[in-house]
């Protein structure tokens, strides 16, 4: 039985794209917003939009490549893209979100094929397991599309 790695999965899903106890899910959230807008800071201290949405990729890329045991994609690699600086002709809100959603895809499909003992194995690079990996992915996103869903209303 596979029933913690299972639950993981789903609740990865439903905070993604299903209904969530907090609220419209996360590409529901994302989906709402307004390209043009997504650069928009409302101070110079703040991270806009689109700054939040490839902050979110570059750690789901993180886990992603965690996953599947990459040990091309060094630590070096990823903090060097965290807080990126966005540039409109590379980083569009639409293809952000297809890659957002894509990584997400492929961690799933990845995750379907484990057993529950995966989760206790330790992640690459950081002295913890893949069960506080996927659970702090989870939490991430929300903690960020929250951001989002409040920049967004406050652009509106």
């Amino acid at each position: 039985m596979n029933k913690e790695i299972n639950s993981i999965i789903r609740n990865l899903e439903n905070t993604l794209d299903g209904e969530p106890w907090f609220g419209r899910s996360i590409y529901a959230l994302m989906r709402e917003v307004d390209a043009a807008k997504a650069s928009t800071k409302p101070n110079e201290q703040s991270h806009s939009m689109i700054e939040l949405l490839y902050h979110m990729i570059t750690w789901s890329q993180f886990a992603l490549k965690r996953i599947e045991k990459d040990q091309v994609n060094d630590m070096a690699a990823f903090e060097k893209l965290d807080w990126r600086d966005i540039d409109p002709q590379i980083h569009g809100w639409e293809d952000g979100l297809s890659e957002f959603i894509a990584t997400h895809q492929e961690i799933i499909a990845i995750l379907q094929t484990k057993t529950d003992e995966f989760l206790q194995e330790k992640v690459d690079y950081r002295n913890y397991n893949f069960r506080f990996l996927l659970n702090g992915l989870i939490q991430h996103n929300i903690y960020h599309v929250g951001q989002i869903a409040y920049l967004k209303k406050l652009l509106e």
